[in-house]
């Protein structure tokens, strides 16, 4: 009798704490001013609690309500408190629920409302605390804010003090969109190892799961993660959960990847055994780094989330820098404002620079078929909808259409072969500029220079046709045999017919890009032959749309805007990096969107196992266009040749060019010490012109003549590769 006794207390203890938990808690606001009128830190209740100080912000909030055991102790806090400090009108008791805080006098504002409550169809998961690191907002929003919500105030503060009216921000004013109720809690979470998930705007989730099953179908059935669609004939994106090291050791997944090759789980991983009972599957990527997870679609509903394992690399570090190894609340952030600006990260930068392009150009919508009277998917004009050949000259030598033209290891001539790649180029220095006096080498680089090259770009989407004798028209993309080495230019300038600006020797395959550019230069050009493609369109002006607009936004956020006079740009940019390290990593890998997309239009075969002029899967994705990626190129390396040549007007020729940047020399140590000026004191026209906006140009780093002179006399390396004082090609600039 005495043990059933003892379990009968027991039961009857948990329905009083039931009954506790109910209205034992005054309101939100009155919890804040009693632990303020005793004179205490949220740090130093967290600390007598055993939880998080950001608990403590939650609790004060509104946002979530304390659980047994810590609900108890909360309570006599706050009841202690209460006694101390009683509310005016009130004697040793605490405010009951709902009545108005009269301390604070009638200009109280009031406490914010409670989170919404998911109806019992749509079960959603409890709000948790704010982090530390992510700002405070005075209420919970019905759907997260813009990212660009999450500037920090120091970067308002550093920033210059007098701006033109027009370039206060580059952000839009148009309100946001209504909430889609399927995804309110934003595109994406981080999961730590305690089952918290930290989301976009501060808000941080309880996850229960500890096994993978588990988590996808929280994370499909209540989390209410994922984003709208970026085009009406597109799909919605998929729910992101970023794996930190801790959750990964909960999941029972490894720290490192035994497969450093493959890098994937070997398939009877207990892991991958337990999504494949449970009647999941994945990708042929297998459960590597980015694993998709998924169900056939039914009724048109998608079964899928993507996954991101930090531990195994993930995040490079040459794309998002140290952002693999932040907080879990910071991280979120970071990757939140990429998924609001650009897309919701599913692979590498490159894989998202690629994605993108679908995204906004979708290759079928629906259309109704006249026979049935029933919509079927058809082809979306405008698009890239199905996988073509390339032309022989535009395919790499692996491709079935050239390993079936040579043999293996022959090294096709120009007129075998479409070389349109960016400038790796420099000179030597002539006797007039050695005796010049000249105390510096100032590279200048052009910002987001492939983005704006794809700007208005007409390029195929559709197979090419091969035409003998063609007159050349510059609206016909295209790839062109013809002889351009008559053109005669100043040799302090790069030949902007080949990559190393070397002057054409005979005829050779060009991008309609650099045609274009040839005739523009007055010359003659008589094509031998050509493939041209007659469905085309501007493909890319969408995506050069959208990740300009990101980059712009990043670049509000860092303290640099359009209209800056360029000693306050300059300033501005010399230390944009460090004013938020966070948004720094978001402008990272948008610049490695731009460069890793426009690579993965032209991606070789991978892994041990590919056999020579066998297709790869690649291959048959619409968006493999080697064509694309070298109208291009093409068209960013004649743009800037264009302004080089502006500049050899007014007698300054640079010395070297890497890509989109290049050197100078100079008497002082800025852009501003050689780049000519008209009489008015304006940029020249038509030249290299400092500012923030994409195709204008930044300080990209200065070294003395003498090590400028060296590199190019005595190692034969180009300076522009080392100018900023570090390899420019492992940078990504």
């Amino acid at each position: 009798m005495p043990n059933d006794q003892d379990e009968l207390f027991a039961s009857v203890d948990a329905l009083l704490q039931q009954a506790a938990m109910q209205d034992a808690l005054p309101e939100p606001a009155e919890r804040k001013r009693l632990r303020e009128a005793g004179g205490l830190s949220q740090d130093q209740v967290a600390k007598a609690l055993s939880v998080r100080r950001e608990t403590i912000t939650s609790w004060e909030l509104g946002r979530t309500e304390p659980r047994p055991p810590k609900r108890a102790a909360y309570i006599r806090l706050l009841e202690g408190l209460a006694e101390r400090f009683p509310t005016q009108g009130t004697q040793g008791s605490t405010l009951p629920p709902g009545a108005p805080d009269a301390s604070h006098g009638p200009a109280a504002a009031p406490p914010p409302p409670p989170p919404a409550v998911a109806p019992p169809s749509e079960p959603g998961p409890a709000p948790r605390p704010v982090p530390a690191h992510t700002p405070v907002p005075a209420a919970r929003p019905e759907r997260p804010r813009p990212s660009s919500a999450y500037r920090r105030p120091t970067a308002a503060k550093k920033a210059p003090a007098k701006k033109p009216a027009a370039a206060q921000t580059t952000t839009p004013t148009t309100p946001p969109p209504p909430a889609d109720p399927r995804f309110v809690h934003g595109p994406l979470a981080v999961l730590d190892g305690d089952g918290s998930a930290y989301c976009v705007d501060g808000l941080v989730l309880d996850c229960p799961a500890t096994t993978f099953p588990a988590l996808v179908e929280w994370t499909l059935r209540e989390a209410k993660l994922g984003a709208q669609r970026l085009h009406r004939h597109g799909k919605d994106a998929d729910p992101l959960v970023v794996i930190t090291a801790e959750a990964a050791e909960r999941l029972g997944l490894p720290q490192e990847l035994a497969d450093r090759r493959g890098l994937r789980l070997p398939e009877d991983h207990q892991v991958v055994r337990h999504l494949m009972r449970a009647k999941w599957r994945l990708t042929r990527r297998g459960f590597g780094p980015w694993p998709r997870i998924y169900r056939p679609a039914q009724g048109g509903e998608r079964q899928c989330v993507q996954f991101a394992i930090l531990p195994w690399g993930a995040l490079d570090a040459r794309s998002w820098g140290d952002s693999g190894q932040l907080p879990p609340a910071e991280l979120a952030r970071v990757l939140g404002s990429y998924a609001t600006r650009v897309i919701t990260p599913r692979g590498s930068t490159a894989v998202c620079g690629l994605e993108l392009m679908t995204a906004l150009r979708p290759p079928t919508r629906a259309v109704r078929d006249e026979a049935t009277g029933s919509w079927v998917s058809g082809p979306n004009p405008g698009a890239m909808t199905e996988a073509v050949d390339p032309a022989p000259p535009e395919a790499p030598d692996e491709h079935p259409v050239v390993a079936a033209r040579y043999p293996r290891h022959h090294e096709r001539s120009p007129d075998q072969v479409l070389d349109e790649e960016a400038f790796d180029w420099f000179r030597p220095l002539t006797d007039e500029e050695c005796a010049q006096g000249y105390s510096y080498g100032v590279g200048i680089d052009v910002n987001m220079a492939f983005a704006a090259a794809a700007n208005r770009l007409i390029v195929g989407i559709g197979p090419a046709t091969h035409v003998s004798s063609p007159a050349f028209d510059a609206k016909l993309p295209g790839s062109w045999l013809v002889d351009l080495s008559h053109i005669d230019l100043d040799p302090r300038l790069p030949s902007p017919f080949t990559p190393k600006g070397t002057r054409p020797t005979g005829p050779a395959w060009y991008a309609t890009s650099t045609v274009a550019y040839a005739v523009e230069l007055g010359a003659s050009v008589q094509p031998a032959e050509a493939y041209v493609r007659y469905e085309h369109g501007a493909y890319l002006d969408a995506w050069y749309t959208r990740l300009r607009d990101a980059y712009m936004a990043t670049m509000a956020d860092l303290g640099v805007t359009t209209g800056m006079p360029d000693d306050e740009f300059l300033a501005a940019m010399a230390r944009h990096k460090d004013l938020d390290p966070g948004q720094a990593a978001v402008l990272s890998a948008i610049k490695s969107s731009v460069k890793g997309g426009i690579g993965k239009l032209r991606e070789r075969p991978q892994g041990i196992g590919y056999q020579y002029g066998e297709r790869w899967p690649a291959l048959e994705r619409p968006t493999w266009s080697p064509h694309i990626r070298a109208e291009l190129i093409g068209k960013a390396r004649t743009n800037m040749h264009r302004k080089m040549r502006k500049l050899a007007s007014a007698g300054l020729f640079p010395v070297a060019v890497l890509s989109d940047c290049a050197v100078y020399l100079s008497h002082g140590p800025g852009p501003l010490d050689f780049l000519p000026r008209t009489e008015d004191g304006k940029p020249l026209p038509g030249g290299f012109r400092l500012g923030v906006s994409p195709g204008m140009v930044k300080h990209e780093g200065t070294q003395d003549f003498l090590w400028v002179a060296s590199m190019i006399e005595d190692d034969q390396i180009n300076p522009a590769r080392h100018i900023k004082g570090s390899d420019a090609a492992v940078g990504g600039e």
